[in-house]
């Protein structure tokens, strides 16, 4: 994990529930408990310091949910 990337992210950086979404002018970070739990933003705001639905491990980007 690039520690400039953790810095500027945050939490979200290694939270399982978290996903890459790519557009052609930024990348933003989708909470995956957003929907089913509306204490959690859709897209929050970075960087990410305190998350009570942290959960380590590593985020899905964009070309691993195709592969499945």
């Amino acid at each position: 994990m690039d520690l400039d990337r953790t810095v500027r992210v945050g939490l979200c950086a290694t939270c399982r529930h978290a996903r890459e979404v790519p557009t052609p002018k930024a990348l933003y970070w989708l909470c995956g408990l957003s929907g089913h739990d509306p204490r959690f933003p859709k897209y929050p705001r970075l960087p990410v310091l305190a998350c009570d639905g942290y959960d380590a491990g590593r985020p899905e980007t964009k070309a691993e949910r195709y592969e499945e």
